[in-house]
């Protein structure tokens, strides 16, 4: 019973949330806005705005490697967007976005090809995950945590 009235309050917790938020089409294409820039500032190894997808709070979970934060994530973009002996390129495969008043989960799968001069092929590893965007102050969608992990 306890379960059922926190499960019932939860439901219209989320529903008043829901009502009073921008409606989902607009955040959909926001976060989708969002994840595109990211992806073309990478590829372009443009370390400028390569972090404002990511909320200063960001944890995340990479399988193999312990939790992270924003800094040592940040800190890693820009090492690998400053390696020129290594070219990455990502691409990206949304597969749904759910939005939920100020929340918004994105299952996804990140598609990263490695190339090493000299090398006789680039490697390639998909990588799917979760992403939770979390709506700032100013209306934009950030990520805030995420779960990834490299595919068999």
């Amino acid at each position: 019973m306890k379960r059922l009235l926190a499960w019932c309050g939860f439901l219209l917790i989320a529903a008043a949330t829901a009502v009073s938020a921008q409606p989902a089409g607009e955040a959909e294409t926001a976060i989708r806005n969002a994840l595109s820039r990211w992806t073309s500032d990478f590829n372009a190894r443009d370390p400028t705005h390569i972090c404002d997808l990511f909320a200063k709070d960001l944890l995340y979970d990479y399988r193999g490697f312990p939790e992270r934060d924003y800094e040592t994530l940040c800190s890693l973009l820009r090492r690998s967007l400053a390696d020129q002996t290594k070219k990455f390129a990502y691409s990206l495969d949304i597969k749904e976005i759910i939005v939920a008043g100020d929340l918004a989960v994105v299952r996804l799968i990140w598609t990263l090809k490695l190339t090493v001069p000299g090398a006789a092929n680039a490697v390639q590893s998909k990588e799917p995950g979760l992403d939770v965007f979390r709506r700032q102050p100013d209306g934009s969608w950030k990520i805030v945590r995420f779960v990834a992990y490299e595919a068999p």
